[in-house]
């Protein structure tokens, strides 16, 4: 059986995520590594088990992977943040409902002497393009998480195809990818939940913020339990209904207030019933 902080890679994960589709007492939950680098689910899964009497195990890997989780039935419910490859895999049959649960947004960090001069601009493309012209350290996750597929994104926006010395992929979650960046004064993104819950940790700063194409969505989403018979549906529907319920979003609302000054995430779960609302960046 997985132990519960699982963190030492996708591949890894992938490798041992065995056999463990949730059953009984039991829920297996697939996420993106930002909910728990920023903290937010030391706070979450504790309160879902003692309210519900589930004991979840967490494999917390990038969002690519933890949708391929799902797709082969070792997972029971997914919390994400990769919209497109989101919907593909629903549209695939392999989700049984998808909810919209929460935002934040990503940043651009680096070193304080910001060698490619991209500090104070309100266009990430702009500053990748920069970033590139300047040969300066970048460093990707490259872990087909929600993350890097934004970062991809954006290059592709800034007509950049990164590659060379300058370019790095870590292959490993946002938590280490920016100590990496951070010990060799290089660049990367970062969803804000992240880089605040390790700031303290780091002398990158925020460099570029506030460009709409920046912003960072979160959905959670069943799994078909066509896909396995061990695949815990009443367990899934129960973490579905707790994360997305008004007094679990205002936990999530005030989640990391206290600490750094801002919360880290805002609650978007309201806005399904209220027609033509989309979660503003």
């Amino acid at each position: 059986m997985l132990a519960r902080a699982l963190l030492s890679g996708p591949a890894l994960v992938l490798m041992l995520a065995v056999a463990c589709g949730g059953a009984g007492d039991e829920l297996i939950l697939a996420t993106t590594t930002s909910t728990q680098d920023s903290g937010l689910l030391d706070v979450l899964v504790p309160l879902f088990e003692e309210r519900t009497g589930y004991a979840v195990k967490t494999i917390a890997v990038g969002s690519g992977a933890a949708l391929r989780l799902g797709e082969e039935g070792e997972a029971d419910v997914i919390l994400a943040h990769s919209p497109d490859a989101e919907e593909e895999f629903m549209a695939a049959g392999h989700g049984a409902n998808r909810r919209l649960v929460m935002h934040n947004d990503f940043v651009i960090v680096g070193p304080a002497g910001d060698p490619a001069g991209i500090r104070g601009l309100d266009d990430a493309a702009e500053a990748f393009r920069r970033i590139a012209a300047a040969g300066a350290a970048f460093l990707s996750r490259g872990d087909e998480s929600g993350t890097h597929t934004k970062e991809l994104k954006i290059w592709g926006s800034a007509g950049v195809n990164p590659s060379g010395r300058w370019y790095q992929e870590t292959g490993t979650g946002m938590g280490p990818t920016l100590l990496v960046a951070d010990e060799k004064g290089g660049y990367a993104l970062s969803d804000r939940g992240t880089y605040l819950a390790q700031r303290d940790n780091l002398v990158l700063e925020v460099l570029v913020e506030g460009d709409p194409a920046l912003f960072n969505v979160y959905h959670v989403m069943q799994v078909n339990p066509a896909k396995s018979r061990r695949i815990n549906a009443d367990a899934a529907a129960a973490f579905v209904q707790f994360i997305t319920s008004d007094d679990v979003q205002k936990v999530i609302r005030d989640f990391g207030a206290d600490k750094y000054g801002r919360p880290l995430f805002v609650p978007d779960a309201y806005l399904e019933s209220t027609p033509g609302a989309r979660p503003a960046p």
